[in-house]
């Protein structure tokens, strides 16, 4: 039987096990797995005078199982007319849009489906991070069904 991994907070003398499990991968192309969502809401940038606006914000969480072990990977997406075409590009890469089609945000139908995407690596105050380029989108013959059941561990609920 599996132990039970309990969720609590540490006192100021216990002992810790668990090491830090982030993985970098190396640039190139993967298939992901969307394990979770949440909405947010984006301050917006105010620092550009062109900085995009305050809007809602999906943070979605992607999996992705590399030799080394399985990469999380956070990647915001705007909900904005400036970035429509990005949000196209993510429900393209899952199977739920066709492209030049309309299509009507579907977003509990997102944890559990899969995709494939660019990976790259992102420099941000003297670190290294995992990044999303771009999302590749899956063959038409796929587009529109529900997503294929996955081996994956147990898929995070769209948080709302």
């Amino acid at each position: 039987m599996a132990e039970q991994v309990i969720d609590r907070e540490f006192g100021w003398d216990d002992e810790i096990v668990k090491d830090d499990d982030f993985i970098l991968l190396a640039p190139g192309d993967y298939d992901f797995t969307v394990v979770g969502v949440e909405r947010q809401r984006y301050e917006g940038n105010q620092t550009k005078a062109d900085g995009l606006p305050p809007c809602p914000m999906a943070k979605v969480q992607l999996r992705i199982d590399a030799p080394q072990g399985h990469a999380n990977i956070f990647n915001n997406i705007f909900l904005h007319s400036r970035t429509e075409g990005m949000i196209s590009a993510f429900f393209a890469s899952i199977g739920l849009k066709k492209k030049g089609e309309p299509l009507k945000m579907n977003w509990p139908a997102v944890p559990g489906s899969t995709g494939r995407a660019k990976i790259d690596i992102r420099k941000y105050n003297g670190n290294d991070y995992n990044e999303v380029k771009k999302f590749y989108p899956k063959d038409d013959s796929n587009i529109g069904s529900a997503p294929a059941p996955t081996s994956q561990p147990a898929v995070g609920e769209v948080t709302w």
